[in-house]
């Protein structure tokens, strides 16, 4: 086996597809922070100046749709009409209505044909976790990420003012034969920016962001940049490309080195197993390589709609875990809820929380709302683990 190397993309906070993302999950936070049982399937398109906001919301909040679009838009920096999208001027159309009593039926917590709360839909979730990074994340994405976050910090800085909200980047990292990761191959990096600034000037200035946010000591002569290929990126955002709510799927995962069932994330409250399973897959994913059970650890779970338990688990460690796959997941039912009702009860999921997960990715981030990335589990599986030994 020879060295090879892995890319991951991250895309910066005012790309179209997450512009929608963010105007999904704010409308999700204004629900649950008038009423925590809020129904919430909310889908954005945004296109050169229109955002189309659709879905099925069933709530006791009263809400403003198009005021929180606006100020969400303002927020991520589209304020000025010469940008082709500004906050002010887009125009707003608003398909929301009441969720199917069909899917209501089967998520309620009222007795239908089991108890407890029911799925949302049937699915497949996936969560993952590996050693590379202090995150237990795979380390491209993670890297990926930072750029575009850096990015978002110079432009609420001003530190380059040439800098416009939209952005993308991507990582290519070089593995051993032993699949550690000893350097970055490339990184390619895009900003959209204001008409009179030079392309070497934004090279000069990019490749000095990266240097000083990637580690130096994964960086080398033979490292390549491509900063703005095209050499020009003055037209962006949704005047440039439309986006949709959900198409980030795996920026707002592991970056492709896991899989991923599919699902979005972003406007889907937690008994949407879409969201919530993946969470709570990933958390029991990163205790088992918290617990050191696993190098590395994907999990799947399946669920059926309306029902109230997980129908299968299935592990794999990939020929790292210091126990069997077979044990790992007649342990975890013991150590995890994965019932909806019980992963929104153990995460706390029912909080405004969700905006901040819709740039930057949902995995791998060091705060305190993010209660899937806690590693509280460990003791518990040990213990588990030694008991049916």
């Amino acid at each position: 086996m020879t060295n090879y190397l892995f890319t991951s993309e991250s895309v910066g906070i005012g790309h179209p597809d997450k512009i929608c993302d963010q105007i999904s999950d704010a409308i999700l936070d204004a629900c649950l922070k008038q009423d925590p049982n809020s129904r919430v399937a909310c889908e954005v398109l945004v296109g050169s100046g229109l955002v189309v906001l659709a879905g099925e919301i069933t709530t006791d909040a009263r809400i403003d749709f198009q005021e929180i679009a606006r100020q969400t838009i303002r927020d991520i920096g589209y304020r000025d009409f010469r940008l082709g999208f500004d906050y002010h001027s887009c125009g707003i159309i608003v398909s929301i209505h009441k969720q199917s009593p069909d899917i209501a039926r089967g998520v309620s917590k009222q007795k239908v044909l089991f108890d407890g709360i029911g799925a949302g839909d049937q699915g497949i979730m996936f969560g993952f976790a590996c050693d590379e990074t202090p995150e237990l994340m795979p380390l491209p994405i993670m890297l990926a990420h930072k750029l575009v976050i850096t990015l978002r910090d110079y432009q609420l800085e001003n530190r380059l003012p040439y800098l416009r909200p939209d952005s993308k980047s991507q990582v290519t990292v070089e593995y051993d034969q032993n699949n550690e990761p000893i350097r970055i191959h490339s990184v390619v990096l895009s900003t959209q920016h204001s008409d009179e600034v030079s392309h070497e000037t934004i090279c000069r200035d990019m490749k000095e962001m990266i240097r000083s946010t990637l580690p130096s000591h994964l960086l080398d002569d033979e490292t390549q940049y491509y900063i703005n290929p095209t050499g020009r990126f003055v037209i962006g955002g949704p005047a440039g490309d439309c986006g949709l709510t959900g198409r980030k799927t795996i920026v707002d995962s592991y970056g492709g080195r896991g899989h991923h069932g599919g699902g979005a994330f972003s406007g889907k409250d937690p008994t949407k197993v879409d969201r919530s399973a993946s969470y709570a897959a990933r958390w029991v994913a990163k205790n088992i390589v918290a617990a050191k059970l696993a190098r590395v650890c994907e999990v799947q779970i399946s669920y059926a709609i309306g029902v109230p338990y997980p129908l299968s688990i299935k592990v794999d460690t990939f020929g790292t875990g210091i126990v069997s796959e077979r044990k790992l997941e007649k342990a975890i039912p013991n150590v995890f809820n994965l019932s909806p009702g019980g992963i929104i009860k153990d995460l706390d999921l029912c909080r405004p929380i969700y905006q901040k997960t819709a740039f930057g990715g949902h995995f791998g981030r060091e705060d305190a709302d993010f209660t899937w990335e806690y590693k509280n589990k460990v003791s518990a599986l040990k213990s588990e683990l030694t008991v049916n030994n």
